[in-house]
């Protein structure tokens, strides 16, 4: 049982990568013009291509050649896709980097004794390739992609075997996320969701009526309490 001087204590808050922990969104599209520059397209405009990031990287090319009015026919979009993934692992963490107030937050929770997981629709490699480069690896108990499982978001599989990876409960879990995709799949799952305004959903995520909206990673020490119920 959770300790009363720790009311967060065997918590388990999962994240959502891209847009959520962190902003990865100058690399995802960088990689996605140079792509596109290499099928003699023009680049995207960084304000456009920012909100295409989300669902992963074939859905990205897909998103991004039906804005160049191409048909994204799935033999081009997997031919793109090994070029995508060989770029991006090499920039990878050029300009991502956590949002602000995160590893505060983090160590806030930590404190409480929350443990913490990342599920995501990015491959887990570069997923784990990634927070490795940010030196926030080690603060996950677990970090599943959309090919960990052989289910990707918004199967609620994804998330509670995420969940049980990290030796948590779903009745004692929350996700943390930016998107629709993310909603629904705490919806299906039992689990509480708390959606941050920063990320990259279009139409805002407000209009998906989150249990809690963030707008700073200050505000969520307080939000999780109060969906888990502890505030």
């Amino acid at each position: 049982m959770p300790s009363t001087n720790r009311p967060l204590a065997s918590a388990t808050i999962v994240f959502d990568l891209d847009g959520t922990l962190v902003d990865t969104a100058p690399d995802l599209v960088e990689t996605l013009n140079v792509v596109l520059r290499q099928e003699g397209l023009a680049p995207l405009r960084f304000e456009d291509a920012r909100l295409l990031v989300g669902g992963g990287a074939k859905m990205m090319l897909k998103r991004g050649l039906e804005c160049e009015g191409i048909v994204a026919r799935p033999d081009l979009v997997e031919r793109l896709f090994g070029d995508f993934i060989a770029y991006y692992s090499a920039h990878i963490a050029d300009k991502s980097r956590p949002f602000p107030g995160l590893l505060a937050a983090l160590d806030r929770l930590s404190a409480n004794g929350c443990r913490f997981a990342v599920c995501t629709n990015k491959l887990e490699a570069l997923s784990v390739q990634l927070l490795g480069a940010l030196g926030i690896r080690s603060r996950f108990a677990a970090i599943c992609g959309q090919d960990t499982f052989g289910v990707q978001k918004p199967d609620r599989e994804v998330l509670r075997k995420t969940i049980a990876a990290a030796g948590g409960e779903p009745t004692r879990a929350v996700l943390i996320g930016d998107s629709q995709t993310d909603i629904l799949t705490a919806r299906a799952a039992a689990v509480p969701i708390i959606a941050v305004t920063f990320g990259y959903s279009d139409p805002p995520v407000a209009t998906f009526s989150p249990d809690r909206l963030i707008d700073h990673f200050d505000q969520l020490e307080g939000a999780v309490s109060a969906v888990l119920g502890t505030a």
